[in-house]
C-alpha cells in the first residue's frame, strides 16, 4: 500500500475513541539501518496556530487495523495527548 492511498485515513485511537488527525498530517519515524517504518509521528493540535504539545508517537506495533476510511491504533490514554480534543 501507498503512502498516497493512506494520507486522508483518520487515525483513531482504540483504548478511548479520540481522532489523532489524518494520516496525510504526520511524519514517520524510520530506522535508518533497515529503512523499516518504526513510528507515526502525529503533530499536536494547536489554537490559532501554536504548538502546545509534543507529538505523539505511535509505535508501528500499534497499528491494529487500516480500513478504508480510518486506521485504528491501540495507544494507552497516557500517551494520547489529544484524548481531550475529540471531534
Amino acid at each position: 500500500m501507498r503512502f498516497s492511498e493512506l494520507a486522508s485515513k483518520e487515525i483513531i485511537n482504540l483504548s478511548n475513541g479520540s481522532r489523532l488527525g489524518p494520516l496525510g498530517d504526520t511524519d514517520l519515524e524510520i530506522d535508518p539501518e533497515n529503512g523499516a517504518i518504526q513510528a507515526i509521528l502525529v503533530p499536536p493540535r494547536g489554537r490559532f496556530g501554536r504548538q502546545i504539545q509534543q507529538p505523539t508517537q505511535i509505535p508501528w506495533r500499534s497499528i491494529r487495523r487500516i480500513g478504508p476510511e480510518v486506521m485504528i491504533v491501540d495507544l494507552d490514554d497516557d500517551l494520547s495527548p489529544h484524548a481531550d480534543s475529540q471531534n
